[in-house]
């Protein structure tokens, strides 16, 4: 998963309206005469802020009520509190015609940072779905600049990617001087992710802009689609898979780019992370437009898998005090993943995700997708790099990938440096990740597999490339390793 991390994985998907599938309240919404209904609304998010989950659940559609009786509205709202800190007070409210009802989108007021839940009004006045769509902690430090960018070496312009109803607002980074430039696409993890895949202060993919673009690599960043259009999203649910997502976007960034005049076209690579690293052999695959890609933790296993094995992780060092618990919710994963995979499965029917409602559309077009063995299918180099120490995308899905690039020809492991996920300072401490540091436990730094408070590190990685066929690819890789990082990498060469 991308850079959520709170006790656990659960509590990414909850925050993303489960994460990769319905964040995002940010419609231009066509605002209709209050109702009724505004005024169930305030009732349930006070009775949730309350922690009256029995009295919140009688708001409920049948269907919801089902997914989220009491116990397991309070598991969620929990975890959302465990980032957010206290419910404070609603700020605003707006809302929207839509399935014959409403569509609000509520801002709420936290100690700790400021969250949009997106909540849908049946015609029978019910509850009938809920999403914390998106949340912006408040931060204690500002980003700054990473090292190894320098300012004066490129400018950035607005770029809109796709088409109407979906065009997304975007920025491309690019070198100064002569082009044409090899170009790089930023695919976000799951979330409903801004173009810099923001987190407190850290934006990974304006440091990776910033970065490659010093490098003589312009960069296209933009605002990932469930994030600027997730209210529209939300009134057809049933609709939406991962092509909707993320591919559809990703692909229209790289035929943008490939017509630009300071673009070398031939030389376009796409980056994705976590979930963008997941899904990219679907993206290139078909494209002849893309070069070659960059992986940084991209998962190999379908997420059902990877929930129960958060949860096993996160239960095991919790102490026998959340045992009960962590029992319960690896019970509940267990059961929605037979549910997910159950070969009878058809369209239309809503499945349960780590506490979020996910349409079976979602599941079912990834049946069947084997990220490493797809990947094996195409001509182009790779560049997969992988944290050694990330419990989220662990080293099992390195070795799915290397596994599964096993068969072609020019492969080669090497040692090497790290990848920058996030920039250090010269003293090899975080210069970044200041926001939760004096609220994180010893045992929190030591399950996140930390050297510096609030910073992912420890990483390995995998290399599939081309130098000669692909100078800019090169480019890429140095400037990966020019971070300086405590920890290893592991390398795989191949011409594809």
């Amino acid at each position: 998963m991308s850079q959520v991390n709170l006790s656990g994985l659960c509590a990414a998907l909850i925050l993303g309206g489960l994460a990769l599938v319905l964040p995002g309240a940010r419609a231009a919404a066509q605002q209709t005469p209050p109702t009724t209904n505004e005024a169930l609304v305030r009732t349930f998010v006070e009775n949730i802020g309350a922690e009256k989950y029995d009295a919140a659940e009688q708001l409920f559609s049948d269907s919801v009520r089902q997914a989220f009786p009491a116990d397991k509205l309070k598991a969620a709202w929990q975890q959302v509190l465990s980032r957010a800190g206290d419910f404070q007070a609603i700020k605003s409210l707006t809302h929207e015609a839509a399935n014959g009802g409403d569509l609000f989108s509520v801002v709420c007021e936290f100690s700790k940072a400021q969250a949009t839940m997106a909540i849908q009004v049946d015609a029978q006045q019910h509850i009938a779905a809920f999403h914390v769509t998106q949340m912006s902690e408040k931060e204690s430090a500002a980003w700054t600049p990473p090292e190894y960018a320098k300012t004066d070496s490129f400018e950035e312009r607005g770029a809109i990617v796709g088409q109407a109803p979906y065009a997304l607002s975007g920025t491309l980074t690019l070198p100064k001087g002569a082009g044409p430039f090899p170009a790089a696409v930023l695919i976000h993890g799951s979330g409903p992710n801004d173009q810099d895949e923001s987190y407190g202060p850290n934006k990974t993919f304006k440091d990776l802009a910033w970065g490659l673009a010093s490098r003589g690599i312009a960069v296209l960043r933009y605002t990932k689609r469930t994030r600027q259009y997730g209210a529209q999203m939300m009134h057809d649910p049933a609709g939406l898979t991962v092509r909707q997502e993320t591919i559809d976007d990703a692909r229209s960034a790289v035929a943008l780019l490939a017509t630009m005049h300071e673009i070398d076209a031939a030389h376009i690579f796409v980056v994705g992370h976590s979930l963008g690293g997941y899904l990219a052999p679907r993206i290139a695959t078909g494209d002849n437009q893309i070069a070659g890609l960059v992986l940084l933790a991209g998962s190999a296993r379908p997420l059902e898998d990877m929930v129960i094995e958060q949860i096993k992780f996160e239960t095991s060092i919790a102490g026998a005090s959340a045992a009960p618990q962590g029992q319960k919710a690896l019970a509940d994963a267990e059961a929605d993943k037979r549910a997910i995979e159950d070969p009878n499965l058809k369209p239309g029917t809503m499945l349960r995700l780590a506490g979020s409602q996910v349409p079976s559309e979602y599941f079912l077009d990834l049946r069947g997708y084997d990220p490493p063995k797809m990947a094996a299918s195409l001509t182009i180099p790779m560049l997969i790099l992988q944290g050694e120490r990330d419990i989220q995308v662990r080293m099992t899905d390195f070795n799915l990938w290397k596994a599964g690039l096993a068969s072609h020809k020019n492969v080669q492991e090497l040692p090497g440096g790290n990848p920058p996920f996030h920039a250090w300072n010269r003293a090899g401490n975080s210069g970044r990740v200041q926001h939760t540091q004096s609220r994180r436990s010893r045992r929190d730094r030591r399950h996140r597999g930390m050297d510096s408070p609030g910073v992912r590190c420890g990483f390995t990685g995998q290399v599939v490339r081309a130098e000669r066929r692909h100078p800019s690819l090169k480019r890429i890789i140095r400037i990966q390793e020019r971070a300086v990082w405590r920890s290893k990498r592991v390398v795989l060469r191949s011409t594809g």
